[in-house]
């Protein structure tokens, strides 16, 4: 198989895919006949294709994407006019808590906030699919220790936690007022999710080539692959 229809084949499955595309899925493409390398390179190649247009492929922690620019937001939401529900402020407080001092305990986040933190907000974020308890302290009582997941890195167009933006203030009200923006502007609050920021098959290396953060949550490719219009 030629370079040419290799990308074709790379890009038909990105398009149509409902969820990022981890290196090892793309490989399967070609049934072993595509190194890594070389999917990479496509990937690249692909990317600045799409430059100047409204949709960009991107690399995220799960893998790679196509979704629409931040600056279409604006325009595709008049598509679908229905807002999402809003999270609280100890809500996206406690959120930013675990983004940025991962991993922590409800005991950590309480310290922090200087306010008890409901087993509700912490159910709230686990069932979206942003927070998961990874382990547990060796103290008394053994609390969980919480960190974000790799669902909370996609949903904000984000490849690792390195890319967070740096906080400038107070660090629970800083963070939050960084994450809420673009949290507010995200899809229904459903989702299920793998664990942590590392690339999704271990043996491999995170995708290159990522966005240093969105600012508007992009709509993916499987909204242009389901809509008849598109």
């Amino acid at each position: 198989m030629d370079t040419t229809q290799a990308k074709r084949v790379l890009e038909t499955a990105l398009i149509c895919a409902a969820a990022p595309l981890a290196l090892p899925e793309l490989r399967a493409l070609f049934d072993g006949e595509v190194g890594p390398d070389t999917i990479r390179r496509m990937l690249e190649e692909l990317a600045r294709e799409w430059e100047g247009r409204g949709v960009e492929l991107v690399a995220l922690a799960s893998g790679w994407r196509l979704q629409s620019r931040p600056e279409m937001r604006e325009y595709l939401d008049r598509l679908h006019p229905e807002k999402p529900p809003r999270y609280s402020r100890a809500a996206m407080e406690t959120l930013a808590i675990v983004a940025y001092r991962q991993p922590v305990t409800r005991g950590d986040i309480e310290d922090i906030r200087g306010v008890t933190v409901s087993s509700q907000i912490v159910k709230q974020l686990e069932d979206r699919g942003w927070i998961e308890a990874i382990g547990f302290r060796e103290a008394p009582g053994r609390p969980a220790l919480y960190a974000t997941t790799r669902q909370f890195l996609d949903d904000l167009g984000l490849a690792g936690l390195e890319q967070l933006p740096v906080l400038d203030g107070p660090a629970a009200a800083a963070a939050a007022a960084v994450l809420e923006p673009a949290v507010a502007l995200l899809d229904e609050p459903q989702a299920s999710l793998p664990l942590d920021a590392a690339a999704a098959d271990p043996s491999e290396p995170p995708p290159a080539g990522a966005p240093a953060r969105h600012e508007a949550a992009p709509l993916i490719a499987e909204d242009i692959a389901h809509d008849p219009q598109a």
